[in-house]
């Protein structure tokens, strides 16, 4: 039986493609560490959201693919171990360099850094924890936790409440999903023109956000506002 025959509770159904077959694919091939090491590179360098990977690893857990604990586990790690390495590199660069390294990831501007730094500056312990339920924030708010010095055991503690959260209704939404497994390769293709279309504008606002910035202030790209800010006040 193949991945994708166990997936659709049959062993003569047709398969499912596109982008939803090949994540359950993965998953199924690699186990529990794959999906530890999928949500381990969407916090580092997001190459597929846990909004796609985790309901899908739950969806598998429901029809006897994979284990919920190990699941559970491993894509709660993974994600804590990505932000770890974050909150590091906050810590050893600072904040601006870290926002110009971060302007090299698609999708991601500098001002996104300084506005999860303000951000952090004002709430500090929640920010770390509700950063958790927000894409591309759930990456950024770690860079200025290491920047300030944020004490590392608060910061893994509120990392791993929030993460430990958020994972869990992700995957108990797959594994609601799972309960209809006969439905989910009718729909399956609908659900890759969904997730194409999401990326695809994701990617047209960040080159277009990337070229209006460019225009306006190039010479300013990669440099903190606040510290222009604070020289207009002087």
């Amino acid at each position: 039986m193949t991945a994708r025959e166990a997936t659709s509770g049959t062993t003569d159904s047709s398969e499912i493609g596109g982008l939803t077959g090949w994540v359950l694919d993965l998953t199924a091939e690699l186990g529990a560490i794959g999906v530890g090491a999928l949500s381990f590179l969407e916090v580092v360098f997001p190459p597929i959201p846990s909004e796609i990977v985790l309901p899908l690893a739950g969806y598998q857990v429901q029809v006897g693919e994979l284990g919920l604990a190990a699941v559970f586990v491993l894509a709660t790690l993974g994600s804590v171990l990505g932000s770890l390495v974050l909150y590091w590199l906050g810590a050893k660069i600072g904040l601006e360099r870290a926002a110009r390294l971060a302007a090299k990831i698609p999708l991601v501007d500098p001002g996104d850094v300084y506005a999860s730094a303000d951000w952090f500056s004002k709430y500090d312990s929640v920010a770390v924890f509700t950063g958790r339920f927000v894409p591309g924030v759930r990456s950024l708010i770690s860079l200025p936790a290491g920047a300030a010095g944020m004490s590392l055991w608060k910061f893994t503690g509120w990392t791993l409440l929030g993460t430990s959260i958020w994972n869990g209704i992700l995957i108990g939404a797959g594994m609601a999903l799972g309960t209809q497994y006969e439905k989910v390769e009718s729909y399956a293709q609908y659900l890759d023109y969904i997730l194409y279309a999401v990326i695809l504008g994701l990617l047209a606002f960040g080159i277009g956000r990337r070229v209006v910035q460019y225009r306006r202030t190039p010479s300013r790209h990669g440099t903190d506002p606040r510290a222009k800010r604070d020289r207009t006040r002087v």
